[in-house]
């Protein structure tokens, strides 16, 4: 790892004079050269699973705008899929799955030994980008959050409310803990096998974390996150983790500690100063530009921009969106943020 790379200096808890940037969903459908590899790829899952093409994919908005880090590009289904759940996509209306609402089903996943079988393609991205990447550009591999990626897997697909996640663990708790648990345990041994193909820093990412209130937060959202950190700092001494509880709310407060996080991402529904006094003085944030300024731009762009940098300006910061960027973004808005971030 390069000592220079503003990532891993924040990362690290260092106060920078200009944080780093980079932003979710940073390589995907409001680049015209990403639909044009996309087609070339024919479908998602088969980008996802060609590791030149996802290299390629993963590498464009670094080339275009030099943001101080890379994300690995692939999805967070693909670990319930090398589970051996059903997996396609619906054009137009997203993810669908084989669901698991019972123990035959649960029964009926793979061991997680055997899920690198399927993922192997992801592992030869995460090599091809450590030789392709500018030295001074991190390289982030990520995984869903078990809750989240539980959400899908239940359903079958999104859901607004996450409900049917949500019945399940009241009906049958023994069901959707023995889910939860699988998962957290694939999530370990597929966030380790990025680290050891080169990942420099792995993300977490529990999109629907929002939707766990009181004591399941604590028991679903936090606890599992704790427990994939801790595995993974135990086999990969240093390794740091970015964890994302979107829409946690008060939640965050303490998340830093509770899990062994690194870095608190977090969402636009809470303000960058609320976070720099209750989250920031426990270690490094991540955020929380709304994503609608990518499309909307303007003077509102700009404005906001510079309030969250200097919002987190006393304590380690990495410049981010509060979730990823839409389709219907205009990448010169993107452009127009970097150059607000970094002054010019």
């Amino acid at each position: 790892m390069a000592a220079d790379k503003t990532i891993l200096k924040a990362l690290a808890g260092e106060t920078q004079p200009v944080p780093p940037i980079w932003m979710m969903r940073q390589a995907g459908r409001y680049l015209p050269e990403y639909k044009a590899t996309r087609a070339e790829a024919g479908d998602f899952l088969s980008l996802c699973y060609n590791s030149d093409l996802a290299t390629e994919v993963t590498l464009q908005p670094i080339r275009r705008y030099g943001f101080d880090a890379a994300i690995l590009f692939a999805d967070i289904l693909l670990l319930p899929q090398a589970l051996g759940a059903d997996l396609w996509f619906v054009t137009g209306e997203g993810p669908r799955l084989s669901t698991i609402t019972d123990q035959s089903g649960l029964d009926a996943l793979k061991p997680v030994a055997d899920i690198h079988e399927t993922l192997n393609p992801i592992y030869q991205t995460v090599r091809n980008l450590t030789g392709a990447l500018p030295r001074e550009t991190t390289l982030i591999g990520f995984a869903g959050a078990p809750w989240t990626v539980a959400t899908y897997m239940i359903a079958g697909r999104g859901t607004p409310d996450q409900g049917p996640a949500h019945a399940l663990k009241d009906q049958n708790k023994a069901v959707f803990e023995g889910l939860l648990d699988r998962i957290t345990e694939g999530t370990i041994e597929y966030l380790s096998a990025q680290i050891d193909a080169g990942a420099e820093v792995v993300k977490l990412f529990d999109s629907w974390a929002g939707s766990l209130k009181g004591a399941d937060f604590d028991t679903y959202a936090t606890a599992p996150a704790k427990r994939i950190i801790s595995e993974l700092k135990a086999r990969h001494p240093g390794i740091p983790v970015i964890a994302f509880p979107r829409e946690a709310g008060d939640k965050y407060i303490g998340f830093h500690k509770q899990t062994g996080a690194d870095c608190v991402a977090i969402d636009d529904s809470v303000s960058a100063e609320w976070a720099a006094e209750h989250v920031q003085k426990d270690g490094c944030v991540q955020g929380n530009l709304a994503s609608s300024h990518m499309v909307t731009g303007g003077d509102a762009l700009v404005s906001e921009t510079k309030r969250i940098v200097k919002a987190f300006g006393n304590g380690p910061h990495i410049f981010n969106l509060g979730h990823g960027i839409t389709p219907d973004a205009n990448p010169d808005n993107v452009q127009r943020m970097i150059d607000a971030v970094r002054g010019a």
